[in-house]
């Protein structure tokens, strides 16, 4: 699978924390990967490293095949950004902003900006420091799109936003992706909004890469059980592959990573019964995953 990123065992320490934690790492060409964990994580450290705006203490970055720190011309003219700040010129109305931004790409499209505009609802004479923030991080999607970049970076765009922009921004990914075939990096700590757009997502924890996999996949390698326990059992069953337990004897729910067969069968062996199985949420797994020993180690 041909990959726009490749970052191989990068590690980033700010004095005495560290942020990235030799974090190796792929995003495949095509569709939505998501870079999801809680703030502070490592995800906007890592971006900041595909973007040329740090460069690894060790380990190596890699963007379209080149090194985005020697080469930022070449990279960064292929790539759009809308970061969770919204780094926009507070003097300019939004038309001015539109003509100012078309000048650092050769390939702006004045009439797909202008759709862009109408479709955000972005009054032209508006003055960016009189903006709310749903329309700052729709002018700031506005200007990520307008030159149709291979490679959308999108830090934490929902941060701060009530629930109608958030979908807004979130149907522009998509349509982006849908009809174009590009790539988008969506990075965010609300793992909800990741699962409903993304193809493949990468869950960082104290600085780590913990999983690595396509949505589909992560879905069904984990189950959410509710397990009956025999009768006089105080103790929840034993499980393989349970990342997490809650619940009072003699029923407990549990998150477990294990083929389901071999779920029910332990179960059935310790005298108890599933009763209900589900699919648990991408926020789930990650909770449960982040809580349990052992998956300081990437892949685990």
């Amino acid at each position: 699978m041909e990959r726009i990123v490749e970052i191989e065992g990068v590690t980033r320490q700010f004095r005495r924390r560290i942020a990235l934690d030799d974090v190796t790492v792929g995003v495949p060409r095509g569709g939505v990967f998501g870079l999801v964990g809680e703030n502070g994580a490592g995800k906007t450290t890592l971006i900041r490293h595909i973007l040329g705006l740090l460069s690894a203490q060790s380990g190596t970055v890699r963007v379209f095949g080149l090194d985005p720190v020697r080469h930022p011309a070449e990279v960064l003219g292929r790539i759009g950004v809308l970061s969770e700040d919204r780094d926009l010129p507070p003097w300019m109305r939004i038309d001015e902003l539109m003509r100012y931004t078309r000048a650092f790409y050769p390939k702006w499209e004045p009439a797909y900006a202008e759709q862009l505009r109408e479709m955000f609802e972005l009054d032209p004479r508006a003055i960016v420091s009189s903006l709310s923030q749903g329309q700052l991080a729709k002018a700031g999607l506005l200007v990520a799109l307008a030159h149709r970049p291979e490679f959308l970076v999108l830090d934490e765009p929902s941060s701060g936003l009530d629930p109608i922009v958030r979908r807004d921004i979130l149907e522009a990914i998509i349509l982006t992706v849908a009809e174009e075939g590009r790539t988008v990096l969506f990075s965010s700590h609300l793992l909800d909004e990741v699962e409903r757009v993304a193809d493949r997502v990468a869950m960082m924890h104290h600085g780590k890469i913990v999983l690595d996999d396509t949505v589909e996949d992560i879905k069904t390698s984990h189950h959410r059980i509710v397990v009956r326990a025999a009768r006089g059992q105080e103790e929840a069953p034993e499980i393989p592959g349970a990342l997490s337990c809650r619940g009072i004897a003699p029923e407990w729910t549990m998150l477990c990573r294990a083929p389901l067969d071999e779920i029910k069968a332990s179960v059935l062996r310790n005298g108890g019964q599933v009763v209900d199985v589900a699919t648990p949420s991408l926020e789930e797994i990650f909770v449960g995953r982040a809580k349990t020993k052992g998956l300081e180690t990437a892949g685990v």
